[in-house]
Order: structure tokens, then sequence, then C-alpha cells
């Protein structure tokens, strides 16, 4: 009878280690492990949008730039001078365009005019300043808000627009955005390949 025992006790093993999960939990463990790691990725990506050095000037509808960074305090302020980028998001409006103090160089005096052509304000529809990493992440996915680009243009995007990579070149007194334009881009096509999840 131990004997008999022994035998069904361990054919039950056998059976239990060679049945393979089933195919639906299989499948949501795959997905569950993208997920985690496009998230990951997608925080990479979410510290460079969220840098001072982006989105400062990915302002809402009030169209005024931002000063903030460790140089200006804990404290964001609005841009200095009563600047106000207009519906133009050049100054146009004012009759101070933005290139009047911004040229196509940055000032060699620490924390002078940053500068770079062309230098606007993103559009209203890409606001990034003041939004939260799972708005920015529906922003950023949304063709109607992202200037119509897919997630692999939006990533040459980053690593080729000249204004995007003064972002990494700022001038004397101001923290570069982290990482690199190589890197972000990478990550953002890797974030679409786990499938471009978005915080909740």
């Amino acid at each position: 009878m131990q004997i008999f025992r022994t035998i069904m006790l361990t054919v039950s093993a056998i059976i239990a280690v060679t049945i393979p999960l089933p195919v639906t939990h299989a499948a949501e463990l795959a997905s569950t492990a993208a997920s985690n790691n496009g998230l990951a990725l997608w925080a990479k990506i979410h510290d460079v949008f969220s840098h001072p050095r982006c989105a400062n000037c990915h302002v809402g509808s009030d169209n005024i730039p931002i000063w903030s960074g460790k140089n200006f305090g804990e404290a964001a302020r609005p841009h200095g001078m009563n600047i106000n980028g207009g519906a133009s998001r050049i100054g146009a409006e004012s009759g101070l365009l933005c290139t009047a103090c911004h040229t196509p160089h940055n000032s060699a005096l620490n924390n002078g005019p940053p500068g770079n052509v062309p230098w606007l304000l993103a559009p209203v529809e890409m606001q990034w300043y003041g939004k939260s990493s799972a708005e920015i992440c529906a922003q950023v996915k949304d063709k109607k808000r992202n200037g119509n680009r897919t997630i692999e243009a939006l990533a040459h995007h980053v690593e080729a627009d000249p204004l995007v990579n003064w972002g990494w070149s700022p001038g004397p007194g101001r923290d570069p955005a982290p990482y690199t334009s190589a890197d972000t881009a990478a990550a953002i096509r890797a974030w679409e390949k786990f499938g471009a999840p978005c915080p909740k």
C-alpha cells in the first residue's frame, strides 16, 4: 500500500511539472513584464520632458515661458520683463519677438540669454509644464497634440531637431537635460516596442 501511495505521488508530481501554464496566464505574465519594462523606459523619457530645459518652454495657453531650475531657487516663476509669446508663440503680438534677445547662439555670460535657431515656445497643445507624468505620456502619444507624429517620428524629432538639442547644450549657468538626445531617442523607440505604456 505504501509503495502504491509513493508511486501515485510521484506520478502526480511529474504531471504537475510537465503541464504548461495556461496560455492566458503566460500571456498575462508576458504583458505585465512588457508593461513594467515600458514604464521604466517612460520614467527615463519623463525625466527629460519634465526637466526645466524642456518644460519651461512647453507652457500652456497663457503663453508665458517659465524660469525654473536650481539656478532660480526652489520656486519657478514667469519669464522676467513681462514676456508673453502670444498665440504666435514667438512674441509677434507684443511687438517684442523672442529673437530680440534670443540670438542664434547662447550668450557667453553666465545665465545670459540662451539662443538657437529658431527660438519660440512649443505649440500650446504640447504643454508639459505643470502636467503629470500620465498627462504628458498621453499627450506625446496623441497625434492631435504631438505635431501629428508617430512615436518613431517623435524619437527622430528629439534626436535631430536643433532647438530640442539645445536642451543638452544650454549655455553657461544652466543644467542640461539629463542623458543625451541619442539616449532619449533610443528610450522612446524601446518604449514603443514594449507597447508605449503610460502610468495611471
